[in-house]
């Protein structure tokens, strides 16, 4: 069953996973808390949600051996009362997503909003938040944050050549961002099933899970600000943006 958009009072909770260590973009510790423009890259998405009044809590996942979080945590006295950490986080992105639903269970009705963003992408704004929120008020579905494709796409042949084969046209075309908003009971529902037919490897981000059920999320409309740190370069791109 979709779910349903006559849910006045449903809330809206946040989840990051963060349970990954970023080996891409190299560095002695595990990116997310890696400084930015002055603060650890993770605290700007905590700080987005922590400050909207739409967000009803924050949920963090991280891997249960993760030895910067508590002193991370003694540095953010603004998060008190407004964050939980689950130390429960998986192997891959969305074991941390499922591990975290499957903890919160007992706390969030069916119906209830999530929102699941990258810690990596500290370019989330107040305003990007709340258009989310707002064009997916009463979706039956949900959806998330994209960008349309606008530059040229090239298909290569592979390895070792690396030669374009093909143009690939981009019409219609959009790159996923987060967050990504889909009810508590949906969203659970569909990384289950994924699960359980052996199809997580299909899975590159949560809309993909709900895209599987047959379902069609909402693209919003992001920022390029909104873009996920990946490589070494990105930092300094992502402190232009945040100095801006």
């Amino acid at each position: 069953m979709t779910a349903s958009a006559s849910s006045p009072q449903a809330r809206h909770f946040a989840l990051i996973p963060a349970a990954g260590v970023g080996a891409r973009v190299g560095g002695a510790i595990p990116k997310q808390y890696l400084p930015l423009a002055g603060k650890p890259m993770l605290q700007y998405a905590l700080d987005t949600f922590a400050a909207s009044t739409a967000i009803a809590h924050t949920f963090l996942v991280v891997s249960a051996g993760d030895g910067y979080i508590d002193d991370f945590l003694a540095t953010q006295p603004q998060l008190a009362g407004k964050l939980t950490v689950l130390r429960n986080g998986g192997a891959t992105r969305q074991d941390s997503v499922l591990n975290g639903l499957q903890a919160i269970g007992a706390q969030l009705g069916g119906d209830d909003w999530v929102l699941v963003h990258d810690a990596a992408r500290p370019g989330l704004t107040a305003q990007l938040l709340d258009r989310l929120i707002a064009a997916l008020h009463d979706d039956e579905v949900g959806g998330l944050l994209a960008l349309p494709v606008v530059d040229t796409l090239k298909r290569s042949g592979g390895a070792p050549a690396q030669r374009a084969e093909a143009t690939v046209p981009r019409d219609a075309l959009w790159a996923a961002q987060t967050p990504q908003m889909f009810r508590y009971g949906l969203l659970k529902r569909a990384l289950e099933q994924a699960h359980a037919q052996n199809r997580v490897g299909d899975i590159t981000d949560d809309a993909s899970a709900v895209e599987m059920l047959g379902l069609q999320p909402k693209l919003v409309e992001g920022s390029p600000r909104n873009f996920k740190v990946t490589l070494a370069h990105d930092v300094a791109l992502a402190e232009l943006f945040l100095k801006t």
